[in-house]
């Protein structure tokens, strides 16, 4: 078949047709026989990946895997889909899904080299940067960060920016590792520390919704570019493939903005993300 006739096929018609060409994905095997999708997610990672009031999963990314789902389901002509939701931490997340026990990491992750070594990724999902807050007229910039103890989220990739940035500029702090974002809200309200590292969309999220927030400040610098992606087991093309048209198909369409929107209120987004969907709403 020519590349131009297969790009031409729907994503249940794509997916179907590599199958009987190579073989059988194992990840679409296994939830066509148990009728079961399992995703991570994560309960403190607000607006991308967490568990509302009510216990109930939600957040930007969590929306996407769930499209993913409706495209697992149409593949594979199942009349029912099951969703198993699976609580991961930043520390065990990547285990989880190496050790087999969730099929689709969906909360904010991180693409790197290094990561790629032993999950895949999909098309990106989002553009975040790491942000620092700060209790309103103590702290000004990193060099006023000399000295004084600052939170960060242990085992992820802003921590590991957050000790190389004050190593290269000779800053001496205290890095103090949280288990989870609120932890670390609650530590700088409380005078613990005096600043806390994470990615802006989630500080700009626990600003407007934390009781704990009063007289915080989020800084107007990005000290990182984060590109997210949703991870999954490494070396299964065809379910990555199920993946990416499902994610490409939503980027050239309206729906996005639907999803987008349910998570940060309006669209358009700024122009990273914006040029995110353009960038990645490839044709079939």
């Amino acid at each position: 078949m020519k590349i131009s006739s297969l790009w031409s096929l729907p994503i249940v018609g794509l997916v179907a047709l590599l199958a009987s060409q190579a073989f059988a994905a194992d990840t679409l095997a296994r939830i066509a026989e148990t009728g079961t999708l399992r995703i991570g997610f994560r309960a403190d990672a607000a607006p991308y990946s967490y568990r509302t009031t009510s216990g109930d999963p939600a957040g930007y990314i969590v929306d996407l895997c769930r499209e993913v789902a409706n495209s697992v389901k149409a593949s594979r002509q199942l009349p029912k889909l099951a969703i198993d939701y699976v609580e991961v931490t930043a520390a065990n997340r990547f285990d989880v899904l190496r050790d087999g026990k969730i099929d689709l990491l969906c909360e904010p992750t991180s693409m790197t080299m290094s990561r790629r070594a032993t999950v895949d990724f999909s098309l990106p999902t989002f553009i975040d940067g790491a942000g620092v807050l700060f209790r309103t007229g103590q702290v000004h910039g990193l060099e006023d960060l000399r000295g004084k103890r600052i939170g960060v989220l242990g085992g992820t990739t802003t921590e590991e920016t957050l000790r190389t940035t004050l190593g290269q500029l000779d800053i001496k702090a205290t890095i103090v590792p949280t288990s989870n974002h609120p932890a670390g809200v609650k530590q700088l309200t409380n005078g613990e520390i005096d600043a806390y590292f994470a990615d802006r969309g989630i500080l700009n999220y626990l600003l407007v919704n934390s009781r704990d927030s009063a007289g915080l400040k989020i800084s107007d610098q990005y000290f990182t570019f984060e590109t997210y992606a949703l991870a999954l087991p490494r070396g299964d093309d065809i379910f990555r493939l199920l993946v990416d048209a499902t994610l490409a198909e939503l980027y050239r369409t309206d729906r996005i903005k639907k999803i987008y929107a349910r998570s940060f209120g309006s669209f358009p987004p700024d122009q990273f993300i914006n040029a995110l969907f353009v960038i990645n709403g490839l044709p079939k």
